[in-house]
């Protein structure tokens, strides 16, 4: 009997951006400095990644990349490895590393479920970003969400103790959803804001365009922090 492989569920859908002149040759000039090719089933050796051993926070679905080069610019002292499945976003933070002078981050244009399961090693990061993620908004796609309990377990193998997750999101009942599972593997994580309790926006993480455009409008923004137990 043939086996029947049920394609994997996946938490964003690839829309065919515009792919500016710029773009393109920061990627011919730059992914070699910044770029980290995925390869299955091979875990990072952050310290050959970054040349040290600073602390490495994880930003998922970093979009056009200017506040992950923001935050790189702030915290000198941390490395950035961030995920990005759309080209014209990762051509985007590229030449804006490559620009600026930006070391500490490097790239990898993959999906990011896969990266997780099989790139990096357990307690290998010191925090994790997920800010707006793809709300998939409509009850029926509500599957397609990245935050499930599958990935809040996958979380709590890579945080290392006393790390972070940080999620941001302007969706409220993503942001109900986000709360509901983090707070229900109390053997993992705790609340920072307390039990049930969404934190003020934190000054390390930079308000983008999209959320003040968001704002204007008269949109809420959630912001979960949780702390891996020890």
């Amino acid at each position: 009997m043939k086996e029947i492989r049920h394609r994997p569920i996946r938490s964003y859908v690839l829309r065919t951006g515009r792919f500016t002149p710029g773009q393109q040759k920061a990627f011919e000039r730059w992914w070699p400095e910044f770029g980290v090719d995925f390869e299955s089933a091979t875990p990072l050796d952050p310290a050959a990644l970054f040349g040290n051993h600073n602390p490495v926070w994880l930003e998922i679905g970093f979009g056009n990349g200017e506040s992950l080069a923001q935050m790189a610019q702030n915290f000198p002292e941390r490395n950035f490895l961030g995920i990005e499945v759309h080209t014209p976003g990762v051509g985007h933070l590229l030449l804006r590393l490559g620009e600026q002078g930006i070391t500490n981050v490097r790239i990898m244009h993959h999906d990011a479920m896969e990266i997780l399961e099989q790139s990096l090693a357990e307690a290998s990061l010191e925090g994790v970003q997920l800010f707006f993620p793809d709300p998939w908004h409509k009850k029926k796609h509500h599957k397609r969400r990245i935050v499930r309990p599958d990935f809040v377990t996958t979380m709590g193998r890579l945080i290392a103790p006393g790390g972070i997750f940080h999620a941001a999101t302007d969706w409220e009942d993503y942001a109900e959803q986000i709360m509901t599972l983090f707070s229900a593997r109390e053997d993992l994580f705790d609340n920072l804001a307390g039990a049930g309790n969404y934190s003020p926006r934190p000054d390390t993480r930079p308000i983008t365009k999209f959320e003040q455009r968001g704002q204007r409008l008269g949109h809420g923004v959630w912001d979960l922090l949780f702390r891996r137990k020890a």
